[in-house]
């Protein structure tokens, strides 16, 4: 209630201040419309509508270049969105010149009206169009990123003048203001690249061969139709603690050829590991086999 009291005494100030320019002398309001063009407001609703739908076309002509050129996707989808920012910015001067006959009553009035709705009305609004002129001056991400932000996680879609589109990886879209990016975290997985690093984990008994198992998941990552070799291949061991027993943790570091590629590497690499686990009676850490460890030294002690 506060902040619409504000609002509405603000407006009201305005709409008092705005009617005395020129030394206190007051617009007429037959003047005042005659200060639009009604000619150019027929022509500013066909620009709007003419971009609408250029910008619709250009959207998936540059989708389809995406598809045929893969390795240019990225390139292709930040040029998309320059050109989107250049065209919001130039249809919005282009109608306000055509709609309105410009003086410097009429800036003066525009500039108060600006003024005071960004200040209390558009407040929010603003901040996400100022943030969104900064995600393009300081490119912390760009469209075709995958990206980590408040709990959501996915593809960069468009960066617009309010918002960041995401598409998670259950293909929902999710809408971010731009001026959330400002105040929080945001982890980038490519940071401009196709390639991404992706980090898998593989727990094993204590007792079991790591040696071989390291052998069997390096080997696994490198075979898969997803990895992106020129990059290397890292398998780290650490002694750990699992369900309060001790187990062997390796941890895969590898990088996929697209981010697109991420969760089919994963499956891929851990069919693979499943399977050569089995093959070569590695056991992965679990109660189950603790207790079957257990049973087996206590019958070998038994027979001793």
């Amino acid at each position: 209630m506060k902040r619409l009291f504000a609002l509405l005494s603000s407006l009201s100030i305005s709409a008092s201040a705005l009617g005395q320019i020129d030394q206190g002398q007051a617009i007429p309001i037959d003047e005042l419309t005659g200060l639009i063009r009604w000619g150019g407001v027929f022509a500013s609703s066909l620009i709007i509508v003419g971009l609408i739908i250029f910008l619709r076309f250009f959207r998936g002509y540059i989708d389809q270049l995406s598809e045929r050129f893969v390795s240019k996707r990225l390139v292709l989808h930040k040029f998309e969105t320059i050109v989107q920012f250049f065209l919001y910015a130039i249809g919005t001067i282009t109608v306000i010149a055509l709609s309105i006959k410009l003086d410097d009553r009429i800036l003066t009035l525009i500039g108060g009206t600006l003024a005071v709705a960004f200040g209390f009305g558009l407040k929010d609004l603003a901040g996400s169009l100022i943030a969104g002129i900064m995600i393009m001056m300081d490119s912390p991400f760009q469209v075709g990123d995958r990206l980590q932000f408040g709990g959501h996680y996915g593809d960069v879609l468009s960066i617009g003048l309010r918002s960041v589109k995401l598409r998670t990886l259950t293909d929902d879209i999710v809408t971010i203001p731009n001026n959330k990016f400002l105040s929080e975290i945001t982890s980038s997985g490519n940071f401009g690249e196709l390639d991404m690093h992706v980090s898998m984990d593989f727990f094993i008994a204590n007792d079991q061969d790591v040696i071989k198992a390291r052998n069997i998941i390096s080997e696994a990552a490198a075979s898969s139709r997803y990895v992106y070799l020129p990059k290397p291949i890292v398998v780290l061991v650490k002694q750990t603690v699992l369900h309060n027993y001790i187990a062997i943790k390796l941890t895969l570091k590898a990088y996929v050829l697209d981010t697109q590629y991420e969760k089919l590497f994963e499956t891929d690499v851990n069919l693979r590991v499943i399977q050569a686990f089995r093959e070569a009676d590695i056991r992965t850490a679990s109660i189950e086999h603790h207790n079957q460890s257990k049973t087996e030294n206590t019958d070998s002690s038994f027979i001793d």
